[in-house]
């Protein structure tokens, strides 16, 4: 079996479902330890495992809004009081990190991971957070030479405001402290992701969120040794992006019901129910007026026309797919389907091709009419998707 680039990041039992039926060729799976007591038994085989603590819910800044499991989940790591005590981040006893990280990673070890996630607090605009940061990481390469753990240590690299990003100023003070970190864990990789980022809202900042976020994995690149891993996302379309620029080895990726990272420990709202538009490279809200859509876009495109056919069959499954765990699993299946279509070719074509996709889903979006949910807000205009994402391919 060829091994896929992807990594899925599971959560949920539903996550072990659609990975073992999806995703079960991906050079590795991200597991939560947070919720491995559910996941543990159902991962797929095959793929490497990569276990993250989930220790940057400790960004939250009021711990009583944490969820009930996440606080207990949280109680067996030593010292995780006093870590999550921003004084603390900001003059940090050395002695106190350590038994914190030694804590976390012996609780990683226990699963029999092939990579490990170095404890990090996600990265916020000031320096307040890079000496604990600097300490989590040096604890950590202790902690592998006193271990002596063989696997990978992998980075994590979570911006919370687009503003550490956007701005070259900002990226360069970012990437002098992820790059002492990595250093100083001597890891093997680094995973970044932006957490604020949801790249399918069709929001005019994107014209600038985009590129920047391109530049930083390309100037991050040029700090990393040539054998680093490097893990972008997950996101809809830029982790594919940075994938097929060169920019990424591997793009994160959701399973169907969110893909963008979410910092552990939140009470998320209930979760809205999408469906896949494959022809436009998408996900659209599944309301019942989505239906009505579908049936005006079928009548409008030429008999003989495939995406005519391609339409009407997601407007005939309509009823099933408003249904949470079915919708999960289309939109999981089509982003399988379009990821393969680009993994086929070779490392020098995939930019340009991915390109040629999406704009062959603008041109079409473009002679459609809106969408018709306006919870879809900026991106209800059905080519906005694909528009933003491929002036970023080239």
């Amino acid at each position: 079996m060829t091994i896929a680039d992807y990594i899925p990041f599971i959560n949920t039992d539903y996550d072990c479902h659609a990975a073992t039926q999806l995703y079960s060729d991906a050079v590795a799976v991200r597991v939560s330890l947070e919720s491995i007591e559910k996941t543990r038994a159902k991962l797929p085989i095959g793929p490497k495992r990569w276990v993250d603590a989930s220790i940057d819910g400790l960004h939250h800044k009021d711990p009583s809004k944490l969820t009930d499991s996440y606080q207990l989940h949280l109680h067996k790591f030593a010292n995780y009081q006093q870590i999550a005590n921003p004084e603390f981040q900001k003059s940090p006893i050395s002695d106190v990190a350590k038994q914190f990280v030694f804590s976390v990673l012996n609780y990683c070890r226990a699963e029999a991971p092939d990579w490990i996630s170095v404890p990090q607090l996600p990265i916020v605009s000031d320096s307040s957070r890079n000496k604990i940061n600097r300490l989590f990481a040096e604890h950590t390469y202790e902690w592998k030479a006193t271990n002596s753990y063989s696997g990978k240590l992998i980075l994590p690299v979570i911006f919370t405001h687009q503003n550490q990003v956007n701005k070259k100023t900002e990226r360069n003070k970012k990437i002098v402290a992820i790059s002492g970190c990595y250093s100083a864990a001597r890891a093997d990789g680094i995973w970044a992701v932006d957490q604020t980022l949801n790249d399918q809202e069709g929001s005019g900042k994107f014209d600038e969120r985009f590129p920047a976020l391109r530049k930083f994995h390309e100037e991050l690149n040029e700090k990393m040794p040539q054998s680093g891993i490097m893990v972008a996302g997950p996101y809809w379309g830029m982790n594919l992006i940075l994938w097929s620029r060169g920019y990424a080895h591997f793009p994160a990726i959701g399973l169907g019901g969110s893909y963008k990272y979410n910092i552990p420990g939140q009470r998320l709202p209930k979760g809205i129910v999408r469906v896949a538009l494959r022809p436009l490279r998408r996900w659209a809200i599944a309301s019942p007026a989505l239906k009505g859509w579908l049936s005006d876009t079928v009548a409008s495109l030429p008999v003989g026309d495939p995406l005519k056919v391609e339409f009407a069959a997601l407007e005939k499954d309509f009823a099933k797919l408003q249904v949470t765990p079915n919708a999960k699993l289309q939109i999981a299946t089509f982003y399988k389907n379009w990821f393969d279509k680009f993994s086929a070719l070779p490392q020098a074509g995939r930019a340009l091709a991915l390109y040629q996709d999406l704009s062959s889903a603008y041109v079409l979006g473009k002679t459609l009419k809106a969408l018709p949910d306006k919870r879809e807000g900026t991106a209800r205009r059905p080519e906005r998707v694909a528009q933003q994402l491929m002036m970023n391919c080239l």
